[in-house]
């Protein structure tokens, strides 16, 4: 391709990004060298103590399975090493940015935004997060902003029709006195008192406006009927009628802000960024690839509205919290030196809505903060689906070569009717226009696979592009967590399902990536492929010696044993070093435990079902499918989240098997304890210590649970049924300990 006018300025500008390597990781990787000497004595003692099969059948099955639950802890801690051996740390220059490049010379950003059904994704939520986007510090006719609704829903069009005329009066508003965040909602909800450069007077027009525009919005969603209003009639509301539904409507696209013909200005006679509307044809017969099928659609359609070199996606619920993000992204491809192979740039997911001492440990300050800048340094950040700016060309199968050049002036400033390119664009968003193409396999987003953004990135990094991780100080997007167990379980179950999916296909990393990208990263995508067999040993480890403990069987080493020092090392050393980094990045001691219990229920429910599932499909026994998350909040659970309590609900196959975890090792550790020491003493616990700590461990864990089966009353707590198959599966495994 060739290249731009920006490519070919006159060289010599200095570096837009500095990477830094921090220091003092010489005792995290003597600290790594005692855990792995541990773990290597725990596999000695493992291999060498297991008791003979005659007369102790329980002990010998045990010990067995606990060798083999330990040899596979074992190998997923050294995958663990990967993410956090090498990490890096990015800073961006937008003053070079601003010195090396005109407002002129800057690439034009398509900017996608997701929604598939406006009773679990609120109108108002998404055009929140639209009107975020749209009010960029960027110049308004380099952007293009997307809204693709899989529902094809008139109210969501309303809305957004609603949003592009309040955007008239938001924008400049956000400009003039530099708002920060710019989504409506988020800045409301913070603005006490208002902006240093902004009079009471104008915060008070500007709100009465919003609300007025969440009344408009919020009245049409409650009546699901759009307004008899002569604009409604005009802005092509027509394209609706009776028989359309979100799983059958023909392909639907309105520019609703057209910066070329019609030259949309807002109040302050700037021009605006274009908004297009988008729900792609859909048909009970056809299949529709979910959210991959959706940004499949808006690439093909933004390439002849717009077909701006960086592609922008967020989901609807992840609203811009910072205005310059653009403009940060950009100093990582458009730097001469180091810019050429970026394929992609991701920021972290953060979130708005979780309170102090989050009950699920929602915060992931460990995760954004220590764990992905090591993937960073292996070259490849994952593409998480959101919050990411792309190159065009490399969604579109691109394969990255020193020869490449990115031509960066492209697409900006096209003059045709509005008319005639959304006609264009709908008959490239047909159910039947990738049939016998390579969309959805080589082309755009892959298919097939309930993480379709993780194997893009693979994808992506394996034809030679990297990816960076870039995490400012002021957090680039903000979003909404789950606020209730079985959403976080529902949607862990989905992600592990398609890691695993990932690792046991032909894109393994270590098979798709062999000789592409460097073995660090290839064990990086593992940690998280692996999530859900590695809940197999934790599973194990949740019953086998509890169901000991309550038969007197030892299977591990006596408290006054010399083997007990790897055992008490490795958990004491890893769990401090845990708690430590946790308040390191800024977390509280109650939020790292909770943030370890719910490591413990994902592990045990989540990842345990994504396993036998993952299973189940390769036998072919099993399909699976897209549970969208869902963004509404019941008034209620939400009031008994912020109290820190955790919100069950009904009945769920996961909330048996926590349910029954938490009850069997309340009855081993009880029975167990009251046996030992009403036989022995003590004395007698000597050599059960272990497992007497490791049952006290799961059922102090587990105390949430048994407060939603005996305590608590209202709508968030476990039903009685789930209690009653508990208690049958709890009798059938105390019985082999009989």
């Amino acid at each position: 391709m060739a290249g731009s006018s920006i490519s070919a300025a006159a060289g010599g500008r200095p570096p837009l990004f500095e990477t830094e390597k921090p220091k003092r990781m010489v005792a995290y990787r003597l600290y790594a060298g005692t855990i792995f000497a541990g773990i290597l004595l725990i596999w000695v003692y493992r291999a060498t103590h297991i008791p003979p099969r005659e007369g102790n059948s329980l002990g010998w099955r045990a010990s067995l399975g606990l060798l083999v639950a330990d040899v596979l802890f074992g190998l997923y801690w050294v995958l663990t090493l990967s993410v956090r051996w090498n990490p890096i740390r990015r800073t961006t220059f937008k003053d070079r940015l601003a010195e090396s490049y005109g407002e002129d010379q800057l690439p034009g950003v398509d900017i996608f935004v997701c929604t598939a059904d406006p009773a679990l994704e609120p109108p108002m939520l998404v055009i929140s997060t639209v009107l975020s986007v749209m009010a960029y510090d960027y110049p308004p006719e380099k952007l293009n902003v997307y809204l693709s609704d899989d529902a094809g829903s008139a109210v969501t069009f309303y809305a957004l029709y609603e949003a592009s005329e309040f955007a008239k009066h938001w924008i400049p508003f956000c400009k003039n006195y530099k708002v920060e965040p710019r989504s409506p909602a988020a800045y409301f909800a913070e603005a006490a008192t208002p902006h240093d450069a902004c009079s009471p007077q104008e915060l008070l027009r500007m709100k009465d406006l919003y609300k007025d525009l969440t009344d408009r919005v919020n009245s049409v969603v409650n009546s699901g009927k759009i307004p008899e209003v002569p604009e409604c009639n005009r802005r092509g509301f027509s394209e609706w009628n009776e028989t359309i539904t979100s799983e059958d409507h023909p392909s639907i696209v309105q520019i609703l802000i057209d910066r070329n013909k019609r030259k949309a200005v807002d109040v302050d006679g700037n021009v605006l960024p274009q908004l297009v509307y988008m729900a792609r044809e859909k048909r009970p017969q056809e299949k529709h690839h979910f959210k991959a099928g959706s940004l499949n659609a808006l690439i093909r359609a933004s390439s002849v509205i717009s077909n701006s070199p960086v592609i922008l996606n967020v989901d609807c619920d992840m609203y811009s919290n910072n205005s310059e993000s653009i403009r940060d992204a950009l100093c990582f491809f458009l730097d001469e030196e180091q810019g050429q192979d970026i394929g992609f740039v991701q920021y972290p997911q953060n979130f708005d809505n979780v309170v102090h001492n989050d009950i699920y440990g929602n915060p992931i300050n460990v995760v954004n903060e220590l764990d992905h800048p090591c993937l960073d340094g292996w070259g490849g950040m994952c593409y998480y689906g959101t919050g990411c700016f792309h190159r065009r060309e490399t969604l579109c199968g691109q394969i990255y070569s020193k020869d490449y050049k990115e031509d960066w002036a492209r697409g900006v400033g096209t003059e045709q009717n509005a008319d005639e390119l959304e006609e264009m664009s709908k008959s490239l968003v047909t159910c039947t226009h990738e049939h016998d193409t390579l969309w959805g396999i080589e082309k755009g987003v892959r298919y097939g696979c309930p993480l379709e953004d993780v194997i893009t990135g693979l994808q992506i990094q394996c034809r030679g592009w990297r990816s960076v991780y870039y995490n400012p100080v002021r957090k680039g997007f903000l979003g909404m967590a789950p606020t209730s167990l079985g959403q976080i379980l529902i949607q862990h179950k989905r992600w592990s399902e398609g890691f695993l999916q990932i690792s046991l296909s032909n894109y393994s990393p270590f098979l798709l990536g062999h000789g592409k990208i460097k073995l660090g990263l290839q064990m990086g995508y593992s940690v998280c492929g692996f999530w859900a067999l590695n809940s197999l040993p934790t599973f194990y480890y949740a019953i086998i010696p509890s169901l000991c403990f309550l038969g007197g069987v030892s299977v591990f080493p006596e408290i006054t044993s010399p083997w007990i020092i790897p055992f008490g090392y490795v958990a004491v050393a890893a769990y401090s070093c845990s708690l430590a980094e946790s308040l390191q990045c800024g977390d509280t001691a109650v939020e790292w435990w909770n943030a370890q219990r719910m490591w413990f229920f994902r592990r045990t429910t989540s990842y345990l079902l994504a396993a036998i599932d993952t299973i189940g499909g390769m036998l072919g026994v099993s399909e699976s499918g897209f549970d969208l998350t869902v963004k509404v909040n019941d008034p209620q659970a939400l009031e008994r989240y912020k109290k820190g309590k955790m919100e069950f609900g009904p009945i769920s196959g996961m909330f048996v098997i926590l349910s029954t975890m938490a009850l069997f090792n309340l009855v081993c550790m009880v029975v167990g304890l009251g046996r030992v020491l009403w036989r022995e003493g003590v004395e007698g616990l000597g050599p059960l210590f272990l497992q007497a700590v490791l049952c006290v461990a799961i059922v102090a864990i587990n105390a949430p649970v048994y407060e939603a089966l005996f305590f608590r009353k209202d709508s968030g707590s476990l039903p009685s049924f789930v209690t009653l198959i508990s208690l049958c599966f709890v009798s059938s495994l105390c019985l082999q300990a009989i």
